[in-house]
C-alpha cells in the first residue's frame, strides 16, 4: 500500500510517499480503507520534531490522525460493524498513520459516517470537532447565554468551535482576519472582530471563556477579559500551557486549561447527529491528492487555511 513517510525531522520536503504491507487488526481494531485524511497543524509540529520526547528518534515515521474511509477487515472482539461499512475517527497515537491507503485504528476511536456528507467532508471531522467540543464542553462547561471569544475563527478547530458553541446556546464572538469576517457569520457568530483593527485585549466585554485557537495570546495576559469565574482555554500543548493548566484547574475563579484532545466513540457519534440534523457543516478549504502532501504541508504552515485541507487517498 501508498503511505506518507519521512526518515528525519524537518520541513515538508522531508515527506514522501513509500510502500508498504497492509496492516492487519488486532484484538479491538479496525482496518479502514482509507479514502481521505485529514491534516493538522499538530502534524506539522510532529514532522518537524517539536514532540521529539513522545514520538522518539527511530524512522520511518507515519503522519495523520484523521480519517474517513470503508471497513475493510475486523480484528477480534470487534461486533457492530460490517466490511465495507463507511466509518470516520481519529487514532490517538501520536504518529498517526492515516496518510496511507490503509490504517488500523481502535474500535472505539471511530463511528459511523454521516450519510449526508462526503469521505473529504468526514475527514476533516474528528480531530478539529472533537478539540472544539472538549474544550467547549468538557473543560468550560458552556452554558446557554453564556459569551464566548473565538480567537482563530475560521480555521480548522474555531470554525467548529463557532457552530458547537451556538448549538450550546453560547452569544460566540469570532476573531478571524477581514477575508474571513462574513464566513465566521454564516457560521452563526453573534459578533466579528477583524484582529488586525481591534486589539482582543483592550476589548471592554467580559467572557465566560476565551477560546485561544490560534494561540497567539496567553492566560497570564488574557485573564482580566474573564468574567470572574471565567475559563480560558489554550490548544497549544508546551510547558507553559500545561503549567498554567495544572495550577488552576481545581482552583476557584478565573483558570487557563489546556484541550488535549482524546478521540472517542461517543463523541464522534454526537458529531455525527448534528451534521446529519444540518447543525454543524465541515468547512474545507481545499483537497489534494496524498502525492502532493509536501504542498499540503506548506500551505497548512501559512495558517491561512479557511476550515480543514484534507488529502484524498
Amino acid at each position: 500500500m501508498r503511505i506518507v513517510q519521512f526518515h528525519k525531522y524537518g520541513p515538508p520536503q522531508v515527506l514522501e510517499v513509500a510502500s508498504s504491507k497492509q496492516p492487519e487488526p488486532g484484538r479491538g481494531e479496525v482496518c479502514v480503507r482509507v479514502s481521505a485524511a485529514g491534516i493538522n497543524p499538530k502534524d506539522c509540529l510532529v514532522r518537524k520534531g517539536k514532540f521529539s520526547v513522545v514520538t522518539g528518534k527511530k524512522f520511518p515515521q507515519t503522519l495523520g490522525q484523521d480519517f474517513a474511509g470503508q471497513v475493510e477487515k475486523l480484528g477480534p472482539g470487534v461486533t457492530g460493524l460490517q466490511r465495507s461499512e463507511r466509518v470516520f475517527g481519529m487514532v490517538n497515537r501520536w504518529t498517526g498513520g492515516a496518510y496511507a491507503e490503509y490504517i488500523v485504528a481502535p474500535f472505539d476511536e471511530l463511528a459511523r459516517m454521516p450519510e449526508t456528507i462526503s469521505y473529504e467532508q468526514a475527514a476533516a471531522v474528528p480531530l478539529a470537532a472533537q478539540t472544539a467540543l472538549q474544550a467547549l464542553r468538557n473543560l468550560a462547561n458552556v452554558q446557554p447565554g453564556q459569551k464566548i471569544l473565538i480567537n482563530g475563527a475560521s480555521g480548522g478547530v474555531g470554525s467548529f468551535a463557532v457552530q458547537i458553541a451556538k448549538i450550546l446556546g453560547a452569544h460566540v464572538t469570532a476573531v478571524c482576519s477581514d477575508a474571513n469576517l462574513k464566513l465566521v457569520r454564516e457560521l452563526g457568530a453573534d459578533e466579528a472582530i477583524d484582529y488586525r483593527q481591534t486589539n482582543l485585549l483592550t476589548l471592554p466585554t467580559r467572557f465566560d471563556m476565551f477560546f485561544d485557537v490560534f494561540g497567539n495570546k496567553n492566560y497570564s495576559r488574557s485573564k482580566h477579559l474573564l468574567t470572574r469565574r471565567g475559563v480560558y482555554v489554550h490548544t497549544i500543548p508546551n510547558l507553559k500551557n500545561a503549567a498554567w493548566h495544572l495550577l488552576t484547574r481545581w482552583l476557584p475563579g478565573k483558570r487557563g486549561l489546556l484541550v488535549v484532545v482524546r478521540s472517542r466513540r461517543s463523541d464522534l457519534e454526537t458529531l455525527a447527529g448534528w451534521i446529519t440534523a444540518g447543525k454543524i457543516h465541515p468547512l474545507i478549504d481545499r483537497s489534494l491528492p496524498l502525492a502532493e502532501v509536501q504542498a499540503a504541508h506548506t500551505y497548512i504552515e501559512t495558517k491561512r487555511a479557511r476550515g480543514k485541507v484534507v488529502l484524498v487517498v
